[in-house]
């Protein structure tokens, strides 16, 4: 059989290079991909490989274009990819590589160091600007209040009490000072009482022999509630702030993020407070700046930090136009550059696998490959030595091996998506059969049976077509989107899917819970107007032919089914029926797929002891019960007569159960037969002792004919050995003593006593799962009812509702109607029930079809690949 049916014969190959050569054939293999390598040097640790230095130098090289991709996309420079796959570069390559990384690197980060320090200078001078404008406001209003308050101390001398309790009798003693000494105590008073906003900042302005100072800054603005209740308790209310905000938000130059701040002045007395405020605004890192107490002095300042500022924005943007450029630039190659250094990586992980030989100029390396590409891997290698330069060709030596060789199933983008829901369950034994070739049919099918509706089956199908017809463009657009990811995986199974659920849809006559009346229907009814309208329900005699034409419909179900009050009643019994006969089927397939198995390993121990037995078994046994309801169906008819009408029909169940306990059937009421044709009592007992028959055989036959075997072995072996000299050795007395048996309870009594273990296991397994798989299979018929049932609800609860009205009103509300039906049919319908149906559906495959012939102990074929190493390396950047 192909590939397809059978995994590939691989075959273990030993592999001489050249150490000039050794890296561009394994380039070449790689680009090829059809050779896995083994690690000849497990015990070695990583660090202490040939090519570690390399494979160092590889990492840095990713790092300094991690860092590069970095600031690319953080200025949102689109990235060029035109779709190449640049070779791996020479070895002496890699230094013209390293080098163009290096430059770059420095250049950028000199860049990028500059620029934050000009943008750190910026936010410095914005600040100070955004501080002599606010401290200019409150000195303006200090001023203003001052006079008021001079004005109101002459009017009121009783606040001399308020005065002494800030500044002491001697700032009272001052003359003419002390009032606006005493202002001062009041303006502190309204500060810790009125004006708890934000915060600011003084130098000294003598009053008498007192100085008060103020300093000035930029705090973050959700900082200023903490900062201002710090600032009173820690000076006791001896501090005067006020605090602004900026409007603007600032740029933090570090993070690059949009900070909103505060403006602060402080006012206080004394070296003392001075010392704790500075404290305290380093401990909330707010930022001070000189003041000047002058008018004309700020004025200057401010003059001279806005012709700064506008100095800086010059210097700055020609520092980020240097820096687009170098991303620019650096963007139309990091693709490529990527690609490249991947690649090198790749090969020189791969040469730490190697050994040297014995003289230092060759390496020796072990692979798997295909048998039959053993021709093309040749070719590719020696194109990697006549691109090296070297005048030694490879060696390339096919090895004997007892190992198991890895498992190769050769695919493409229709067979993938089918093999990787194999492999989900279990890589293939090395050479075991595939069961993905009789999935690509049984799956939808399976999945169409529980899901079939003419409508979603469209809308899946609909779906499914857009991907496939699309998929080299959606391709191309990577996405880190998983669910997006598994639909366009598996476009050629949804594809599938909906074309098989059109199918069973037509097939039970069902489309969005509504039939199609393409042949007419063969009932008929012959009640007059009157009685139609005066009876709610009204029976068709199907034996009549007045009422029923007597011919089947040309195919699927008569519509009628759909108007049909027992409607439900009639379909179950005939998905019912269905389901056992497509399970019963299915499993006899799995178990006819393992004597295929049997006869390429030449296993006809199994053949005898345990495919016979199982088929046997389960043909006796269910796929009788599987023809009688074929019997049941063609001899039990509406027209027939007593005993044969439908009412004396036995139970298919029932005579299944008293079958297998050697009951007698009992005749049903006014009917004479119990049986459905002559002598089926005998047979039925016939194949139930030769069934059971079958246990003992599967479950002993196998073990002790291998038990036998290995005796007659031990026999012969003995009898090698016991042997006597010849006449010359009787003579002389001399005997060559026969050796011993070997003690009870040896290495063979242990196998033989796990092989009845597992043969017991085993047979349990098959006897109880036949059953059990059986009744499994009744899942086609209730999530097909299911999924029928709330498409009928949906409909009669939702779409009904929108024909309720007439007129253009009844137009727009059918639309609002449709809508909100269409989300549901899709939601609930085909997302939900269609996960359903398809998990069923996986169930149906992996425990009651491929277990009767699949192991799947088996483990894959990873070879050599830029391809997969690309797509993994691009999945884990995305990430």
């Amino acid at each position: 059989m192909g590939s397809l049916f059978r995994s590939e014969e691989m075959a273990l190959c030993q592999l001489f290079l050249q150490s000039e050569a050794a890296y561009a054939c394994v380039s070449e293999l790689g680009e090829l991909g059809l050779v896995q390598f083994r690690d000849l040097n497990p015990d070695v640790n990583a660090f202490q490989r040939k090519f570690v230095s390399e494979v160092r130098r590889c990492d840095e090289m990713e790092r300094k274009l991690r860092y590069l991709e970095k600031e690319i996309k953080k200025d949102g420079i689109p990235m060029l990819d035109t779709g190449e796959n640049p070779e791996a570069p020479q070895p002496r390559e890699m230094i013209d590589l390293e080098a163009t990384f290096e430059k770059l690197e420095n250049e950028l980060r000199e860049v990028n160091h500059n620029a934050e320090a000009l943008k750190r200078n910026f936010l410095e001078l914005t600040e100070l600007k955004h501080i002599l404008r606010k401290t200019q406001v409150f000195f303006d209003e200090t001023e203003q209040q001052m006079g008021t308050a001079v004005a109101s101390q002459m009017a009121d001398p009783n606040r001399e009490d308020e005065q002494v309790t800030l500044l002491g009798e001697e700032g009272l003693r001052a003359g003419g000072q002390a009032l606006k000494l005493g202002y001062s105590a009041r303006l502190l008073n309204w500060g810790s009482k009125i004006l708890k906003k934000s915060e600011s900042k003084f130098e000294p302005e003598k009053v008498g022999n007192y100085y008060f100072r103020f300093v000035a800054g930029v705090i973050l603005r959700e900082r200023i509630p903490a900062f201002e209740r710090m600032l009173w308790r820690a000076c006791r209310g001896n501090v005067f702030l006020r605090q602004a905000e900026i409007e603007t938000p600032l740029e933090d130059p570090s993070t690059g993020d949009q900070v909103h701040k505060s403006v602060f002045i402080i006012f206080f007395q004394g070296d003392q407070l001075k010392s704790r405020v500075r404290k305290i605004c380093e401990g909330f890192r707010a930022t001070l700046y000189p003041c000047p107490e002058a008018p004309s002095q700020r004025r200057e300042m401010a003059m001279g930090v806005m012709t700064r500022i506008e100095d800086l924005n010059t210097v700055l943007g020609q520092t980020q136009d240097h820096r687009h450029r170098v991303l620019v630039a650096a963007a139309k190659n990091i693709k490529n550059w990527f690609i490249k250094v991947v690649k090198i990586k790749a090969i020189y992980h791969t040469l730490n696998l190697f050994n040297l030989d014995v003289t230092q100029k060759c390496l020796i390396a072990e692979c798997w490959v295909p048998l039959l590409d053993i021709e093309t891997i040749q070719l590719a290698l020696r194109r990697g030595t006549e691109r090296s330069g070297s005048s030694v060709p490879p060696i390339l030596n096919r090895m004997d091996t007892f190992e198991d060789p890895p498992t190769y199933n050769r695919t493409n983008k229709f067979t993938s998506a089918f093999q990787n829901l194999v492999d989900a369950y279990g890589i293939a034994s090395y050479r075991e059969i595939n069961p993905t070739p009789y999935t690509i049919i049984s799956f939808p099918f399976l999945f169409a049976v529980m899901f079939g509706d003419l409508g979603h089956g469209c809308l899946m199908f609909l779906f499914a077509g857009f991907l496939v017809l699309r998929e080299k463009p959606l391709a191309a657009k990577k996405t880190d989107n998983e669910v997006w990811n598994i639909f366009f995986a598996g476009r050629y199974i949804i594809l599938l899917m909906g074309l098989f659920s059109m199918y069973t849809g037509f097939i039970y006559n069902d489309i969005f819970s509504k039939s199609l009346n393409l042949f007419g229907s063969h009932w008929h009814t012959n009640y007059n107007e009157s009685t139609v309208m005066n009876n709610k329900d009204l029976q068709i005699n199907p034996s009549l032919s007045s009422d029923y034409d007597q011919v089947p419909y040309p195919v699927g179900l008569d519509p009628v089914w759909q108007l049909a009050l027992n409607k439900i009643v009639f379909l179950n019994a005939y998905k019912m029926k269905i389901s056992i006969i497509i399970g019963v089927l299915h499993m006899l397939s799995g178990v006819s797929l393992s004597l295929y198995n049997y006869r390429y390993f030449k296993d006809r121990l199994s053949i005898y002891c345990d495919f016979i037995p199982q088929v046997i078994f389960l043909v006796f046994l269910f796929f009788y019960m599987v023809l009688l309801m074929f019997i049941k169906w063609v001899s039990y008819g509406p027209q027939n007569e007593f005993p044969d009408s439908p009412a004396c029909a036995p139970s298919i169940l029932i005579t299944f159960i008293n079958m297998v306990l050697f009951k007698d059937a009992v005749a049903l009421e006014n009917c004479n037969t119990v049986y459905m044709f002559s002598g089926q009592g005998a047979v039925q007992k016939f194949l139930v002792i030769v069934a059971l028959l079958c246990v003992p055989i599967m479950l002993l036959a196998k073990p002790i004919y291998i038990m036998r075997q290995q005796k007659e072995k031990h026999v012969q072996l003995v009898n090698g050995h016991a042997t006597t000299e010849n006449g010359d050795a009787e003579g002389a007395g001399r005997v060559v003593q026969q050796p011993p048996p070997p003690p009870a309870g040896g290495h063979d009594e242990n196998e033989i006593g796990e092989l009845f273990i597992h043969q017991g296991i085993h047979t349990i397994e098959y006897v109880l799962g036949s059953v059990s798989h059986t009744a499994s299979y009744l899942r086609l018929w209730a999530l097909s009812l299911a999924h029928a049932q709330l498409s009928e609800v949906l409909w009669s609860m939702v779409m009904t509702k929108g024909l309720i009205l007439n007129s253009w009103i009844g137009g727009v509300w059918l639309w609002f109607v449709f809508g909100f039906w269409a989300i549901l049919t899709v939601g609930i319908l085909v997302l939900m029930e269609g996960l359903s149906a398809f998990l069923h559906t996986l169930r149906l495959h992996w425990v009651e079809f491929q277990s009767k012939f699949y192991k799947g102990l088996g483990y894959a074929f990873a070879p050599f690949s830029f391809e997969v190493i690309l797509n993994t390396a691009s999945t884990a950047v995305e990430e």
